[in-house]
Order: structure tokens, then C-alpha cells, then sequence
């Protein structure tokens, strides 16, 4: 008798601990055990680590989450030669200038000026009527996503960073017709101006892929092609 009554009386616990776990919250795991032996905090790549969980850290509040790799760190992006290739560490250095004006404290940086010497440098991905639509196609993604707030829909300038106040002296892509894609490329992976660096977002080929697209914008037949294959508009390709 005692033992049946303590073995119900054990079955009610057990039954009600279990029940107790359970939550109408279709996104709650429920009542866990040791939950951070197993479930790690996650580390966030955009996040003010100076304030957690109400708790104020002034030492953290000027550090930056989202941290530029090492100089010369190559990536891994298999190994098709071209890709390969496209992907290793950019030749042209920053100015000295850079590390006080674009906080590159770290870097390898030069006294000479390379970005007029990234004038000669033409875009590593060339279009032809093949691949055209589809680069055109992801360097507005990319545009849109990293570039519009600023240089605005149509690249003259007038995003809503600026229309807001919040920025100015923003160019108009009609007028810059005459830089190259290199001194393009230089100033999104480096910074230019009040624009900070774009290495840490982008990569060198999205960077390559929006100047192709920014072309487009400066002239609307840019990556057209007639029925012989040849460009409507001749674009600065050349591989380096």
C-alpha cells in the first residue's frame, strides 16, 4: 500500500515538473537544464557592446564589432583560378593621410600617391553579352543595399542621407565620367572624403561589380550589345 501510494505520489511530481516545461510559446524551448552548457551567447556583428543588458561600459563604447581582417588576409573562395585570382590582397595602398582622416591605424600604408597611379587600373570583370545582364543585375543589389542612401536611385547624389541634411558635397555620377574604374575602386575600398571604407562590406569582386553598375547609370546603353557581340558603349575593362 505505502509503496503504491509513494509511486503515485512520485508519478504526480515527475508529471507536473515535466508539464511544467511546457509553454504556449511556440518560439520558447521551455524549461531547460544548464541551457548555457550548451547554448553559447551569440556574438553579434553590428552591436553597441558598451551597453548590455542595461549596463553601461565606456571602455567598449567606441570599439568597433565589425573588424577589417589583417592586411594581406586571403579569403577562401575555392579554386577557380579567375576567382582566385580576383580575390587576393589589393596591390594600391593607402596615403599616410588615411590614418588620421580614415582611422587606419593598422595598416600598411605608403607616402606616395596611389590613387593616381590606380588611374591605370581598369575593372577585373568583363562584361560581354553573356554576363552583362546578370552583373548589371547584382550591382544595382548591391548599389541599392550599400551605396543609394548616399549617392541616391539614379547616382546624382541626392539619397536621403543628403536630402535629410545630414550630408552634403555627395557627387553626381554624370560628373565623374572621367575617373576610372581603378580611382573608383580605390575610393569604395578605401574611402574617399567623408565616405568611410567599403573593404569590411564589400569585397573586391562587389566592389568591381559596382562600378560596372555605376557605368550604367552615367550612360544608358553602358553594357548593351549589338548582334556581333560588341559593346554599344565601350566600357575601361582590361585584366591586370
Amino acid at each position: 500500500m505505502k509503496k503504491s501510494f509513494f509511486r503515485i505520489v512520485g508519478a504526480i511530481v515527475v508529471s507536473v515538473f515535466v508539464l511544467s516545461a511546457c509553454t504556449s510559446n511556440a518560439d520558447s524551448p521551455g524549461l531547460e537544464y544548464a541551457p548555457d552548457m550548451y547554448r553559447s551567447p551569440a556574438v553579434e556583428a553590428y552591436v553597441d557592446y558598451g551597453e548590455v543588458r542595461g549596463r553601461i561600459d565606456e571602455s567598449k563604447k567606441t570599439r568597433l564589432t565589425a573588424m577589417t581582417p589583417p592586411p594581406f588576409a586571403i579569403p577562401y573562395i575555392g579554386k577557380d583560378s579567375v576567382e582566385v585570382r580576383l580575390m587576393m590582397p589589393y596591390a594600391r595602398l593607402a596615403n599616410e593621410s588615411f590614418k588620421a582622416s580614415h582611422g587606419m591605424y593598422q595598416d600598411v600604408l605608403t607616402k606616395e600617391d596611389h590613387y593616381a597611379a590606380a588611374s591605370a587600373d581598369g575593372n577585373m570583370i568583363v562584361l560581354n553579352d553573356k554576363n552583362a545582364e546578370p552583373i548589371l543585375s547584382k550591382g544595382k543589389e548591391l548599389f541599392t543595399a550599400m551605396c543609394q542612401h548616399c549617392h541616391g536611385e539614379k547616382g546624382d547624389g541626392n539619397g536621403p542621407m543628403v536630402t535629410s541634411g545630414a550630408y552634403s558635397g555627395v557627387p553626381n555620377y554624370a560628373d565623374r565620367t572621367s575617373l576610372s574604374d581603378g580611382q573608383m575602386f580605390y575610393s569604395i575600398y578605401y574611402g574617399k572624403g567623408m565616405m568611410g571604407a567599403h573593404r569590411s562590406l564589400l569585397n573586391k569582386k562587389e566592389i568591381w561589380t559596382v562600378i560596372h553598375y555605376i557605368r550604367s547609370l552615367q550612360s544608358p546603353d553602358y553594357g548593351k550589345f549589338d548582334a556581333n557581340g560588341t559593346a554599344v558603349v565601350a566600357d575601361t575593362t582590361k585584366q591586370k
